[in-house]
């Protein structure tokens, strides 16, 4: 059934790749403004690569057709990528020398996944526009298809970030929210990074698609507090259900859809399931029950999708605005794996 789904959506995706989408966040300003008056804006391919994003939406388009997990895979990687020294490509740097991948940090190590797709995007630009389009841009792109092929709205991306020369091991266990987090460290994490708490639910809602590891949430099910009892805020019968394939020990690999309603299409039903103490992961649930703003913002959401997915996509701009490197600082990855030979 999932196949055949995403088979539709894909074929309705293509199909649709003149029409001008509802929800497109349309003037305004774009920020993101990586040093030396440098700016990002939706048309910096127009030229050196008119056909980069047609090319990023086919790549992507297909690897869902295999996976419908793919997309969200590719809108977590940016994520990822944004929040560790800013939207830079960092994150798909594998180890060498003195470089310390941060695929290998705690956030990402058995989690992050796509990097294949992303290899195959980044072939197909080299092929059309050699040395033109960053992989940081390439990141921000498949996040935003993988978010309309889902269903969910889309937006036009900003783009001219160039890649960095580095990655932070350090800064990917620090920096990126954990599942057990408390609701203040997961809000601090995302105001270091320029975003607010509307920002945070907002984006929080990606947890709509997707999958998590039984080891991410296991505490909720057993030892919550450290008194060997089940988390109160969630719902008995719910855990009742993830106990059978999250035991106390072993299979911390085996996995569940945040959204057990509708795992593989974009909408609200992640808020509506936080309402029925239906979220999956610690990180969800407090969004409910450990600030009333927070809270407030749930409910707004559960009740109107169409504030969300609107919402939802003016903060994927700003947090793809990331303190980008822009102009002559970083360079553009002939492989996105690997810094450029000097």
């Amino acid at each position: 059934m999932a196949q055949s789904m995403s088979s539709f959506i894909v074929f309705a995706f293509l199909g649709l790749a003149s029409v001008t989408f509802s929800h497109k966040i349309g003037g305004g300003s774009y920020g993101g403004n990586g040093g030396g008056g440098y700016y990002l804006y939706p048309q910096f391919y127009d030229h050196s690569c008119p056909r980069a994003q047609e090319i990023v939406k086919y790549v992507v388009a297909k690897a869902f057709a295999k996976e419908a997990r793919i997309a969200a895979s590719l809108l977590r990687l940016h994520f990822h990528d944004c929040f560790v020294k800013g939207c830079d490509g960092s994150i798909l740097l594998d180890s060498s020398g003195t470089l310390a991948s941060e695929k290998r940090s705690n956030p990402n190590r058995n989690s992050a996944r796509g990097f294949e797709v992303i290899d195959e995007i980044k072939s197909a630009l080299e092929k059309e526009c050699p040395q033109t389009v960053s992989c940081a841009d390439i990141l921000a792109i498949a996040a935003r298809d993988s978010t309309v092929i889902t269903g969910g709205p889309s937006w036009e991306v900003p783009l001219g970030r160039r890649d960095s020369r580095g990655a932070s091991l350090s800064g990917s266990n620090n920096d990126i929210p954990a599942p057990n987090n408390t609701f203040q460290t997961i809000l601090t994490k995302f105001k270091r990074q320029g975003l607010d708490i509307v920002d945070l639910v907002a984006l929080s809602g990606s947890h709509t698609i997707g999958n998590s590891r039984c080891t991410s949430f296991r505490q909720r099910l057993y030892n919550q507090s450290g008194n060997a009892q089940p988390d109160p805020s969630l719902d008995p019968s719910y855990a009742a259900e993830l106990r059978k394939r999250c035991p106390r020990s072993g299979g911390d690999q085996n996995l569940f859809f945040l959204d057990f309603v509708s795992p593989i299409k974009f909408d609200n039903y992640y808020f509506k399931n936080l309402l029925a103490a239906k979220g999956l992961l610690n990180s969800d649930e407090v969004l409910l029950t450990k600030n009333l703003q927070s809270a407030e913002l749930v409910k707004t959401y559960a009740e109107n999708s169409e504030l969300f997915f609107e919402q939802f996509a003016k903060s994927m701009v700003k947090m793809g605005n990331i303190t980008p490197l822009t102009g002559s600082r970083g360079e553009i990855r002939k492989n996105c794996r690997k810094v450029n030979r000097k």
